[in-house]
């Protein structure tokens, strides 16, 4: 086995409220005065610390990002995600014009201040450019933060990592990882790819699936339940054009019923993004209803509200996910690494109830293998 490099350096398509809230954890645990790891897994995952993780490529379409270095493009508007981290060292990196496609929904142009939200009028970059830049960069890790519904501009920057031979990262509901073909292509390339669609340290999706895995493990039959999100940052604004959402509905509600007792017929579940509040900024708050049925029939019901900054929620589960896959790298694994996908996102190839995926996440962190519960079910059975 290689010994293992004592940087990981990671390419980040799309430099918005993620982005920052990954940047900013970085150094803000990187600092001597840190000790509590909150939102991490471990401190040193594998041999790796959040403070060995080096951006060396970024790419973005949005004007006042492009040209920037990236200590300074990620707390350009629109972003409005919560500042944590106060100093940034100049990175070196200068943020690189990306390709469009459908990573940007014409619907923005409808919104008041439209022209904030508008790509940069540059000459995209072919799929041979960001390969380069893929190489010269010594990307070791991809990670992808394009907005919700870019089909065509995700698998663009996919293909790019594997003919650049770097691992993939998807959080986002673009179906990759949990795609055969895509996961087929990554493993005959070598390659390890982690997705599809991060989940949250504690968000919407983590507590519904939570809640849902203790209804059934307590007996308690579900009938129907709803999970309603409102935000204010340009993810919500993205997903106001109802063409894009298909996926994220698909990969949010997979998420719960994967772990309900008994599949709930479409018209009694619901969990979804719902609308944008401008002033909301970079907070989440979801609206969580469940109804369902105690000893002899009678019924029950729990409502919550849970009130999250959504970016930095996710940017602990981002930093495992690039250790996690650089540890994949130096193991020689490839293809979709089961563990972490099923821990850290929400729509993975194989659905795993999150007690399960984390031992195997924390056997997979360790050199082993653990076979998942369900399999030695199925073939004990």
């Amino acid at each position: 086995m290689n010994m293992p490099k004592k940087t990981i350096n990671v390419a980040i398509v799309g430099l918005g409220n993620c982005a920052s809230s990954l940047i900013q954890g970085i150094y803000y645990y990187g600092t001597d005065n840190k000790k509590d790891a909150s939102g991490l897994m471990h401190e040193n995952l594998g041999g790796y610390l959040p403070s060995d993780i080096k951006i060396t490529a970024a790419f973005d379409i949005d004007q006042r990002k492009v040209g920037k270095d990236v200590s300074e493009a990620i707390f350009e508007a629109p972003n409005c995600t919560a500042i944590f981290q106060q100093e940034i060292p100049h990175q070196g990196v200068k943020v690189k014009m990306g390709r469009i496609l459908d990573g940007y929904s014409d619907h923005m142009v409808s919104y008041p201040d439209a022209r904030r939200f508008m790509p940069l009028d540059a000459p995209e970059p072919t799929k041979a450019d960001v390969v380069r830049e893929l190489k010269e960069a010594g990307v070791d890790v991809l990670m992808n933060y394009l907005p919700v519904g870019s089909q065509k501009a995700t698998e663009f920057y996919a293909e790019c990592a594997l003919e650049a031979g770097v691992a993939f990262v998807n959080n986002i509901p673009v179906f990759i990882a949990s795609n055969p073909v895509w996961a087929e292509r990554f493993e005959k390339a070598g390659l390890p790819i982690i997705g599809d669609d991060i989940k949250a340290q504690l968000g919407a999706t983590i507590v519904h699936r939570i809640l849902t895995d203790l209804f059934a493990k307590r007996g308690v039959a579900m009938d129907r339940t709803y999970q309603l999100n409102t935000g204010g940052n340009t993810d919500f604004l993205n997903m106001k054009n109802q063409d894009r959402l298909e996926s994220k509905k698909t990969s949010k509600t997979e998420a719960v019923q994967s772990v309900a007792a008994h599949r709930l017929e479409d018209e009694n579940i619901h969990v979804g993004p719902s609308d944008y509040v401008a002033w909301q900024n970079d907070n989440k708050v979801c609206f969580l209803r469940m109804e369902g049925r105690l000893f002899g029939d009678v019924p029950m019901n729990l409502e919550l509200r849970l009130s999250v900054e959504d970016s930095p929620n996710s940017a602990g589960v981002a930093i495992d996910t690039i250790r996690c896959a650089k540890l994949a790298l130096d193991r020689g694994k490839a293809g979709v690494i089961e563990g972490p996908s099923a821990f850290f996102c929400k729509h993975p190839p194989v659905q795993h109830t999150d007690d399960v995926a984390r031992t195997m996440t924390e056997a997979f962190i360790a050199g082993a293998y653990i076979e998942p519960v369900e399999k030695r079910v199925a073939a004990a059975e």
